[in-house]
């Protein structure tokens, strides 16, 4: 041990003489690496890089411009709302009930925040309805730190949009982009309030457009960013590179990263200028229900592609009805527009003005019909439908694995079992839904339905419009 210590002592003696002879040799200059500061030109640092790309340079401006112009726009919001609590799991006893209140309904005052921006100059604001649904009270915060109390002017839960309003004047505001121009891969901007950290921003690209069936909201048609969004960010604005909202940023996959999702502009606009100008917001209604055109059942209806949304059931006096449109028409086009999916076609007709007639292009027996409709009020739309009765009669199971009998309503047949792996079961269909029509044939008991399913040819497939509930689904069976 004593000739390790040793031989360490003399190689770091060795090592500090070789130091110091070669700092006496560069002159006391610093010139030597262990110095790490960068020479000197005229007094001034020499930049670690010398040249920049012009354009790198210029993409900073544009972000540090955007920064300059709409962070002022933006509004930090603060709100206290009343949330009532949940029940116990059990029945409370009288002597329970002395400590939990007696029975009656517990409170508490959840606090949260979020953000918005201003679009006029006398103090209106956009935010998520998510941020102020409920509130108490509403406060807004603006960049230069001054605190107002707000009023909620109106909100849209099909949306997840709303207005708020402070007495103020001269306010900056946000220029609105065109959100339908938008392009993946270009540059996206979003500034808020996450987690309480004022006038945060963000950079990002535009990663989708036209996300729908994400399950957040009634209508969808989000864009996707992967700039940093995160809760305090909601209702915040997303912007392009010049500065302008293109959307409203809204939500996040909570278990992803750089998944974000904000509304486009454009489907914003006329839902806050109802707001404004009338508290809340109707939408076009065609009185309809309607379902996605599966593979199979596009198959069935004799469409090439499985696209447009099939029309599963009619209110009766609505729009729809007045204008011809039956039960098992596939509506293709609305208003000279392609239907996607039922979704699109939801979105197309509440964006639509009330009482101006629109054309629809529906399929039906193997042709295009093009149809006229004027579209009414979402306000009057009926709140409640007809239900279903049903009885537990057992059977043998018939080639699609169904047993059926006479609804108690006296039409359609009922489903009393469900084999399991059967074709119906494979599509979905449930004990107590009550079949309507096969092959588009209207059946009012279990007997019409057996010889409706005898009929078929060998290899077919069955279209079976079904009941459940308050709603009616089509499914696409091959018998077994």
């Amino acid at each position: 041990m004593k000739l390790r210590t040793c031989s360490r002592s003399l190689i770091f003696a060795a090592i500090c003489m070789l130091l110091l002879g070669w700092l006496a040799a560069c002159g006391g200059k610093n010139e030597s690496p262990l110095f790490f500061e960068s020479k000197r030109k005229g007094g001034e640092a020499e930049a670690p890089v010398k040249d920049v790309p012009p354009d790198i340079l210029s993409t900073q401006k544009a972000f540090t411009a955007v920064a300059k112009k709409v962070t002022p726009c933006v509004v930090n919001i603060s709100t206290i709302s009343k949330k009532k609590m949940e029940q116990p799991l059990f029945e409370m006893s009288p002597f329970f009930e002395d400590f939990f209140g007696g029975g009656q309904p517990q409170y508490r005052r959840d606090k949260s925040l979020g953000s918005g921006f201003i679009i006029s100059k006398d103090g209106y604001i956009v935010t998520n309805d998510h941020v102020v649904r409920d509130a108490e009270t509403v406060q807004v915060k603006l960049s230069n730190d001054k605190v107002y109390d707000a009023k909620v002017v109106g909100g849209d839960q099909k949306s997840d949009i709303a207005v708020i309003k402070i007495n103020a004047s001269d306010l900056p505001t946000a220029v609105l982009g065109d959100s339908d121009k938008l392009e993946v891969g270009q540059w996206a901007i979003a500034i808020g309030n996450p987690f309480g950290l004022d006038r945060t921003m963000t950079v990002g690209v535009i990663s989708a457009t036209g996300r729908s069936n994400m399950g957040i909201e009634t209508y969808e048609n989000f864009i996707q960013t992967d700039a940093s969004i995160n809760p305090g960010n909601s209702g915040g604005p997303l912007l392009n590179i010049y500065g302008e909202v293109i959307g409203i940023n809204t939500a996040i996959v909570a278990a992803g990263q750089g998944i974000g999702f904000a509304i486009p502009a454009n489907m914003a606009k006329p839902i806050f200028a109802q707001l404004i100008q009338k508290g809340n917001v109707s939408r076009g209604w065609m009185g309809v229900t309607i379902q996605p055109v599966t593979e199979e059942l596009a198959k069935s209806f004799g469409l090439k592609q499985a696209k447009g949304a099939l029309i599963n059931d009619i209110t009766k006096g609505s729009p729809a009805e007045k204008a011809g449109i039956r039960q098992g028409d596939v509506i293709t086009a609305f208003n000279g527009t392609d239907v996607k999916d039922p979704t699109h076609l939801q979105r197309l007709v509440a964006e639509t003005g009330i009482g101006k007639p629109v054309k629809v292009t529906v399929f039906r027996d193997g042709r295009a019909l093009a149809l006229s409709l004027t579209l009414s009020s979402s306000d009057m739309a009926p709140n409640q439908r007809r239900g279903t009765g049903g009885s537990e009669s057992q059977g043998r199971a018939d080639q699609l694995g169904l047993v059926v009998d006479d609804s108690e309503e006296g039409d359609g047949a009922i489903v009393v079992d469900v084999s399991r792996g059967g074709p119906a079961a494979e599509a979905g269909i449930r004990r107590g839904d009550v079949i309507v029509s096969v092959n588009r044939t209207r059946v009012t008991g279990a007997a019409e339905y057996q010889h409706a399913i005898r009929q078929a040819r060998p290899g077919s497939t069955l279209t079976i419009l079904v009941q459940r509930g308050d709603a009616n689904i089509y499914f696409a069976l091959r018998p077994r």
